[in-house]
Parts: C-alpha cells; sequence; structure tokens
C-alpha cells in the first residue's frame, strides 16, 4: 500500500507540476515586450521634442521631453512611461487647442533592470482627446546607465569633456522618459544646449557645416524605435569621406579616422545595389573614445563607433559594413521585442558577410566567417540550452545580456543555410522583397517565419520545410545540417602553429607579415594546450603579440596569456585592459585570469584599477562575471 500510495503522489504531483509548466507556458506572449512597463496596447508615442541642457559639471541632462501620444483605447485614462532613475519635477497635457494642463503623476515599484514605471493619469480635459501632447520635465541622474560623461584626461585631446548616450537596449530610459520598447518608432526633434565651445551631434539630420555656438537643433523624419535615440557633445569635427558619408572625431584622431574609414562610401553604394534604396539621408561615423563600450552602434545617420578599429591598415573595418547594414535590418525592419534580436543582428551580420565580399573579397570573408564561427561553438558550450534558439522565450533576465554572440553567429549561419538552398540570386530578392514589405516596421520572429513561409518556403522547387526553419529558431544548438564555413588561409594558419609548436620550423618562417589580422588570430588561438614559456616567449619576441597596435590580435594573444598563466607578458596584459574600454576586448582576458585557477584576486585587482575608465555597461558586467567567477570557485 505504501509503494502504490506513494506512487499515487508522485504521479499527483508530476500532473500539477505539468499543468503548472503549461499553464506558464499558456502565459507567455512572444509579440509582449516583457521589459517595458509601457501600456502601447492604450496610448503610442508618435512624435518626441526633446529640449535639453548638457551640464557636464553636474553629469545630468535637464529640460523637458514632450511625447505626442495617440490614444488606442477609449477608455484609458492612464499613461505609462519607462524611466530610470529621472527626477520628474512636473507634467503637462498641451491640447490641440494650446491648453496646457497639468497631470497628477506617480511612480511604480521600481525593478533593478526595467528602472521606474511613471504612472500620469490623464486630466479630465483631456480625457476626450484622441491625440495630444505630454511634457515631462526632469533631470538626467549622474548615474545614468545610458550616458557616459568623460572629463577631460579620459579623451584624446584631454582639453575639453566629452559625453555620449548608449540607449540599447533599454537604457534610453535613463535619459528620456518614454515608452522604451522597440515595438514603437516614432520621430523626434530636439534643441540641445552646450557649453558654445563644444558640438552636439544626435542620430538625426546633423549638418557637417553647423557653426559652434552652444545650441543645437535637430530633425529625424523617419520614424525610429527608442533604442537609435543617440547624443553626444564633446571637442569634435568633421571630415568628408564621400558625397554622403563623412566622419566626426577628436582633431587628434581625425587624420586617422579619415585614413581607416576611406571606404565608407564605397560601402553605402553597393549596399544600395545589394539590400535597396538607403533611406536616411546621409550616412555618417562618430568615432569615440575607448570606453565606448561596443565596437560600433548602429544610430541611424550617425554610427558611435570604437577607436580599437583604428588598426592602420583597415583590416577591422567589418564593423563599419555592419553598422552600415543596420540600417536596413535593424533600423528600416526592426525586432518588434529583445527576443527577437537576431532579426536585426542574425541579419546584419550576414548583410554584413555579403557586403565585404564585394568591398574586398571572398577569402577575407571567409576567414571572418570561420572565426565567428568558431566563437559561436565556444559559447554554445556556455550559454543555458533555453537560451541557445535565435528567438528563445525572453521574459526574465536582463536584455543586454542573454545569448553571447549566438543571435548574431547563429542567425547568420541561418541565412547562409537559405542562400545556399535557394542560391544566391532568390535569396537576394527575397531580402529586397523584405525590406521593402516591412520598411519602418517592426516585427516579430513569427511575422518573419510566415512572410519567409509564403515567399520562400512554398516556392515549388523549395528543399527547405517549415519545420526545418522552426528547428533553426526555436531549438537549441545547431541544425544537423548547419553550413560550415572554411578558409584555406586559416587552415595552413593551424598547420603552421602545429608544426612551429613541434619545432618543425622556426618563428622567423611564420609569414605573419604576408597574414591578415584574422589569420593571425587563428594562429594564436590554434596553439597547443601546453607550450612552456620559453617557448612562448619566443613567439613573442618573434612576432611582437603583446605590442601589436591590432587591437583583435591583442585580444586573442591575451587571451592566451590569462589561460596559460603566461606571467611575463601580464605587465601588458594589464596594459591592454587599460587601453580599452571596448567589453569584447577586455572581458574574455578578465575571465581568462579568472578563470586559470591562480589569479582570480589578480583580475579583480586589475579591474579595480581600470573600471573607473569603463563605460557603465562594460563595468557592470566585468563585474558580474568575476563575481561569477568566484562563487564557482568556492
Amino acid at each position: 500500500m505504501r509503494e502504490k500510495f506513494g506512487l499515487t503522489i508522485l504521479v499527483a504531483i508530476l500532473l500539477c507540476a505539468c499543468s503548472k509548466k503549461e499553464q506558464h507556458e499558456q502565459d507567455y506572449d512572444p509579440a509582449h515586450d516583457y521589459f517595458s512597463y509601457a501600456n502601447t496596447e492604450q496610448f503610442v508615442t508618435e512624435h518626441l521634442a526633446l529640449d535639453l541642457v548638457v551640464d557636464f559639471d553636474a553629469r545630468e541632462l535637464r529640460g523637458a521631453a514632450t511625447l505626442t501620444l495617440q490614444k488606442l483605447d477609449s477608455a484609458a485614462t492612464e499613461i505609462v512611461l519607462d524611466t530610470r532613475d529621472l527626477d520628474i519635477t512636473g507634467v503637462q497635457v498641451l491640447l490641440a487647442d494650446g491648453e496646457s494642463v497639468a497631470a497628477d503623476y506617480r511612480f511604480g515599484e521600481s525593478d533593478k533592470v526595467k528602472g521606474t514605471p511613471l504612472i500620469v493619469s490623464l486630466p479630465q480635459a483631456a480625457a476626450a482627446a484622441t491625440k495630444f501632447s505630454l511634457q515631462v520635465t526632469y533631470t538626467t541622474s549622474p548615474g545614468s546607465t545610458a550616458l557616459q560623461w568623460l572629463p577631460p584626461k579620459l579623451t584624446a585631446g584631454g582639453k575639453h569633456p566629452l559625453m555620449f548616450s548608449q540607449s540599447q537596449a533599454i537604457h534610453a530610459r535613463s535619459w528620456v522618459p518614454l515608452q522604451d520598447t522597440p515595438a514603437v518608432r516614432l520621430t523626434y526633434e530636439a534643441t540641445i544646449r552646450t557649453p558654445p565651445e563644444l558640438l552636439a551631434v544626435m542620430s538625426a539630420n546633423n549638418d557637417p557645416l553647423t557653426p559652434r555656438g552652444g545650441e543645437y537643433q535637430f530633425e529625424m523624419p523617419q520614424p525610429i524605435p527608442s533604442y537609435l535615440l543617440a547624443i553626444a557633445v564633446g571637442n569634435i569635427y568633421f571630415a568628408p569621406l564621400g558625397e554622403q558619408t563623412g566622419v566626426y572625431a577628436e582633431p587628434e584622431l581625425l587624420d586617422a579616422s579619415v585614413f581607416e574609414f576611406a571606404d565608407t562610401q564605397e560601402m553605402l553604394d553597393q549596399a544600395e545595389i545589394l539590400f535597396g534604396p538607403y533611406e536616411w539621408g546621409r550616412y555618417d561615423l562618430l568615432v569615440l573614445p575607448p570606453s565606448f563600450p561596443y565596437g560600433g552602434m548602429e544610430n541611424p545617420r550617425l554610427s558611435f563607433i570604437t577607436p580599437s578599429l583604428l588598426a592602420g591598415d583597415r583590416s577591422l573595418v567589418s564593423v563599419i559594413a555592419h553598422e552600415l547594414a543596420h540600417s536596413w535590418s535593424g533600423n528600416l525592419v526592426t525586432n518588434a521585442t529583445w527576443r527577437d534580436g537576431w532579426l536585426n543582428e542574425g541579419m546584419t551580420s550576414y548583410l554584413e558577410s555579403r557586403l565585404m565580399e564585394v568591398i574586398y573579397d571572398k577569402a577575407r570573408v571567409d576567414e571572418e566567417r570561420v572565426l565567428s564561427y568558431q566563437e559561436l561553438l565556444l559559447d554554445l558550450e556556455t550559454v543555458r540550452l533555453n537560451m541557445q534558439a535565435l528567438a528563445p522565450r525572453l521574459d526574465v533576465g536582463d536584455p543586454d545580456d542573454f545569448q553571447g554572440t549566438i543571435h548574431y553567429s547563429k542567425g547568420q549561419l541561418f541565412l547562409q543555410y537559405l542562400e545556399n538552398a535557394y542560391g544566391r540570386d532568390a535569396f537576394d530578392r527575397f531580402l529586397f522583397a523584405y525590406f521593402d514589405t516591412f520598411a519602418f516596421q517592426t516585427i516579430t520572429t513569427e511575422r518573419f517565419l510566415d512572410y519567409l513561409d509564403e515567399n520562400l518556403l512554398q516556392a515549388d522547387s523549395s528543399t527547405v520545410s517549415r519545420a526545418d526553419v522552426e528547428e533553426w529558431l526555436y531549438q537549441p544548438g545547431l541544425p544537423d545540417n548547419a553550413p560550415v564555413p572554411s578558409s584555406k588561409t586559416l587552415d595552413d594558419a593551424e598547420a603552421l602553429a602545429a608544426a612551429w609548436a613541434e619545432g618543425e620550423i622556426d618563428v622567423t618562417e611564420i609569414p605573419i607579415a604576408n597574414w591578415s589580422p584574422q589569420t593571425t588570430v587563428h594562429f594564436i588561438n590554434s596553439l597547443p594546450a601546453e607550450l612552456p614559456d620559453d617557448q612562448l616567449t619566443k613567439l613573442d619576441e618573434g612576432l611582437g603579440f603583446s605590442d601589436t597596435r591590432n587591437a583583435e590580435i591583442g585580444r586573442a594573444w591575451f587571451i592566451q596569456v590569462a589561460k596559460r598563466r603566461y606571467t611575463p607578458a601580464y605587465e601588458k596584459l594589464e596594459r591592454h585592459l587599460n587601453r580599452f574600454g571596448r567589453g569584447r576586448l577586455i572581458e574574455p582576458v578578465y575571465i581568462a585570469l579568472a578563470q586559470n585557477g591562480t589569479d582570480l584576486e589578480l583580475a579583480r585587482s586589475m579591474f579595480a584599477t581600470a573600471r573607473g575608465a569603463y563605460h557603465p555597461l562594460t563595468e557592470a558586467s566585468i563585474a558580474r562575471a568575476l563575481e561569477a567567477k568566484g562563487i564557482d570557485s568556492k
């Protein structure tokens, strides 16, 4: 009786658990943005007007944001906006007849990731209005997660401060109160007041001939999602690269930037041939200080770029191709939620490789495809299974950090798989129509799947089923028939790494001068696990890895230095960690130190010294990683 009773209870528990799981799954809506408080089903923002003062001494923006809202639900009486650490000093409703009415407001419960909802009660005078404006006066916090305020000593010139924003993924709410979700697209205008000697630029219609004067006007006539709102203020100047393209930078970096990014206009011209008309007017670059946390950010009309790309040989400009390609995949057609981020990053990674083939050559692109594939395989070893799908369930956690490079690299492989199945010409026609069909819209993975099914999978000659595509979108890992990129030059470098380690060739016989940086990175990554320090010394002295100017080579080398505990290079490893602030270049080095069994505290000490110069996003990510390594090691 006891076993039978126990089995009955076990079955009941399992049935209850299954029932709760099914209910949990039923409650999940993949089209819902779980990282925004905004009640977009009741009100939607159509336009934003900013009027802000930039105060470097206080490290804050002060002024007003005026949102033009369309009321979708006639019974709705409260508007919910996203904020994070904003000091709200007043809310007014501006009616069509010019009347201004004060509105009551309150804050909801704060969340560590999502911030704090601002709840505005619609005054009775505006109850019947279907369209009205909401003006919020506010001040940002010096600790805004979107804004970095750099003192002069952390800029290239060393004489003037500099401020820049990074709104993606959900950080726009820390410098503007708004509906901070990619599901909402809005046009915007801005008046920005700065110290008179500094220049302001935004993700808008920057005029290269704008004189300095302390007040700047901007307009973005095309609707964009909130994560593409961007601003920078500093001692920056402009130089043209082509008819529609140019670069902004501090004067100390301007000449090097002009040389490095000289092919930008050609990239734009070729991209229009491949993907369709460029809808944004100008395409300019802004080269920021080293603390910028990413390789680039695709802010429309003005991509923000890391100075770590200034290698002196145009070898790292695939990042420019990537940010430019976002003008179609991401900026023109946008993921509706962060769970659909692969629609931005995976597709852009594919477009980047296509564009690089045209501008440079396929052999170079194949090298980059292989390195990307290898990084993906490493990510698949550490990313949780439920986050390995291209479109995973995403209703908890932080949208800044949930998939590693999976939505980039796996997304690129998926689109390469489709190209291989249908042929490049047919797939190009599909992409061209896709961008045209969904221009200036946000879409979900499911809407993409339906469109793909209707316009490609159902073709008479199709060899790909909807089930095949769903495996890519919703299952972990890689399908068995996923394409595997290859590169002869990387294969040759790998063979040379083995031959040198076995003493078959001298370090002087390694033709690094004839290699691309990608080949050099692969050579470093292919070194056998067990190499004595004296061999590593000969390699470093012969090939100069610790002193490289190329940031990607430095990244690969210092990861190996940390993993192998090659302590003779630790001083230059720390110099690398202080030279760059881009997360990709430094976080893996910290993690390698923390994981080598000896140097966790050293990693934390180096981080404590360098963290003051890092962007808040980079600083927080590395802090989390080092804390996790400490927990894991206990």
